[in-house]
C-alpha cells in the first residue's frame, strides 16, 4: 500500500497541489504499488484536526481524478464517517481508519452502505493525547481486545467480516519497545484475530531507537527491516512511502516466507 498524503503537514512529506498528487499514484502503481492509501488529514503525534470540509477539498479531487488512470484499488485515510462517503462516492473502494472506530463510530454505518472494505487500526485518544495513552498490562493481549472491540463495532452496523482488515497499529500511542514488540510477536496477533493484517512502520519515529536521530526521509533503511519483519511474520500488506524500493523488499520478504 502507497501511501500519498495530500496534506502540507506530513511528517513524511505530502503533496498539495492535486495534478502533482495523481501523477504520484501513478508512478506509484507503476513502481509496484497494489493500493494507494489518499490522505488529507495528518494523524501523526501532536497533529492539528483538519476541518471536514477541508479534508474533503483535499482528497475528493485527486480520489477522482487518480480512478481515471489507475488500475489499482484506492484507499481513504480518514477517520470521518462525511469524508469516508464523499471520497467512497469519488472511486475509493476501501476506507482506512485509523482510529478503530472510536473518532467517529457512524464511519462503519457508511462503510457498510458502500460495501466498501474498511481498515481498523488500534489506537488510543487522538494525535494530541495519544502520547499519554501508552501503558499497558499486556501489550498482545490489550491490543488484540482493543481491536476485537472494534470489529465487532463494524460487524454492529453492518460490515460484512470478509471485508475487515485490521491495524496493529505501529506508533499510534505506543512507545518504541512497544512498536517492536509488536513486531516481534506479529504471528500472536494474527492467530488470535483471525483477519488480514496491515502493517505500517514506514519511516515512523520509532525506528531512530535503530537508526538515530535522522529525519524521517532518511529512514527507509530501517523501514526496510521493519517490513521485512511485518512480511516474515505473516502481515498481509504493508503500508509504505517509498513504494519503489520496498516493492522490492516485500517480494524478497514473500518468497523467503513461501520456501519456508
Amino acid at each position: 500500500m502507497g501511501v500519498l498524503n495530500v496534506t502540507p503537514d506530513s511528517f513524511a512529506g505530502g503533496i498539495t497541489d492535486a495534478a502533482a498528487a495523481v501523477d504520484a499514484a501513478v508512478r506509484m502503481e507503476a513502481d509496484g504499488a497494489d493500493l494507494i492509501d489518499i490522505g488529507g488529514e495528518s494523524t501523526r503525534p501532536g497533529a492539528d484536526r483538519v476541518a471536514v470540509d477541508e479534508e474533503i477539498a483535499r482528497v475528493v479531487p485527486v480520489i477522482r481524478a487518480a480512478c481515471g488512470r489507475l488500475q489499482i484499488p484506492i484507499s481513504v485515510d480518514t477517520r470521518k464517517g462525511v469524508v469516508a462517503r464523499a471520497a467512497l462516492d469519488a472511486g475509493a473502494a476501501i476506507v482506512n481508519d485509523v482510529s478503530g472506530l472510536d473518532h467517529d463510530p457512524a464511519l462503519a454505518r457508511v462503510a457498510a452502505e458502500c460495501g466498501a472494505a474498511l481498515v481498523l487500526m488500534h489506537s488510543r485518544g487522538n494525535p494530541k493525547t495519544m502520547a499519554e495513552q501508552d501503558v499497558y498490562e499486556d501489550l498482545i493481549g490489550d491490543i488484540v481486545a482493543e481491536l476485537r472491540a472494534s470489529a465487532a463495532a463494524a460487524r454492529q452496523a453492518g460490515v460484512m467480516v470478509d471485508r475487515i482488515i485490521l491495524d496493529p497499529g505501529i506508533g499510534f500511542a505506543k512507545r518504541p519497545s512497544h512498536s517492536y514488540g509488536v513486531l516481534a510477536r506479529l504471528p500472536e496477533l494474527a492467530a488470535a484475530l483471525e483477519r488480514p493484517l496491515l502493517v505500517g512502520p514506514s519511516r515512523k519515529s520509532f525506528l531512530r531507537e535503530a537508526a538515530g536521530d535522522r529525519p524521517a526521509l532518511e529512514r527507509d533503511w530501517a523501514t526496510a527491516a521493519a517490513v521485512t519483519a511485518a512480511v516474515l511474520a505473516g502481515a498481509h500488506i504493508v503500508r509504505v512511502h517509498a513504494v519503489a524500493e520496498m516493492a522490492q523488499v516485500v517480494r524478497a520478504a514473500e518468497e523467503i516466507r513461501r520456501h519456508g
